[in-house]
């Protein structure tokens, strides 16, 4: 066989030239910087995983709140009479994870919400829960907490007071104040009792 058949015979190597070459340099440089990015972040990336695994297991924080003035709010002081003839005084909150329920007879919202916040306290003896009345007329009030056999104490907030105080701007609020007195959160719309347990239940965690 001659030379010139033995190089025909002989496999064939793809051809590189040097732009193939630059292509290949370029690829590989950022390969290489990618798994350096990667080195750096990884180990932040597992922390955060952590963090929230950990947090999960442990049961979670608060449950997204609505934004507004009322939170971060210390409780206002005030001292009100209760539809049914009891005396309810800021004061004597202290020390309690409490829930107050802002509602009026002619809030569409309220008729649903209420319901669910009576079952949540009757549920749950260690939790107070105290209903505010935004109506006009105080027989406007009691005849709704009535209609919803509400058995948590209700006040008639006459000329919005105590909305001004806590700085609720519209109804349905509920608002969850912790042990120091404090609007920690505040249920946003749409959310189900649920979303007012799981609050309940981390307040209660912070002061384990």
């Amino acid at each position: 066989m001659g030379a010139q058949e033995a190089a025909e015979a002989a496999p064939r190597k793809p051809c590189v030239n040097a732009r193939t070459i630059r292509g290949l340099t370029r690829a590989a440089v950022a390969r290489a910087r990618g798994c350096a990015t990667l080195q750096r972040v990884l180990p932040r990336i597992v922390c955060v995983l952590a963090g929230v695994w950990l947090t999960a297991c442990a049961g979670g924080g608060l449950p997204p709140s609505e934004p507004g003035p009322a939170l971060g709010r210390a409780l206002p002081e005030f001292t009100r009479k209760t539809l049914a003839g009891a005396t309810i005084a800021s004061e004597s909150l202290r020390g309690k994870i409490v829930v107050v329920e802002f509602f009026a007879q002619y809030c569409k919202p309220c008729w649903r919400a209420l319901p669910q916040v009576q079952r949540l306290a009757a549920g749950d003896p260690e939790l107070v829960v105290i209903g505010v009345g935004e109506d006009e007329f105080a027989s406007q009030t009691e005849m709704m907490a009535q209609q919803l056999g509400l058995g948590f104490p209700v006040v008639h907030d006459a000329g919005n007071i105590l909305a001004a105080r806590f700085r609720v701007g519209k109804i349905p609020a509920t608002l969850l104040l912790d042990r120091s007195g404090v609007v920690r959160w505040q249920a946003r719309p749409g959310d189900e009792v649920a979303e007012l347990r799981r609050a309940v239940a981390a307040l209660r965690r912070e002061a384990e």
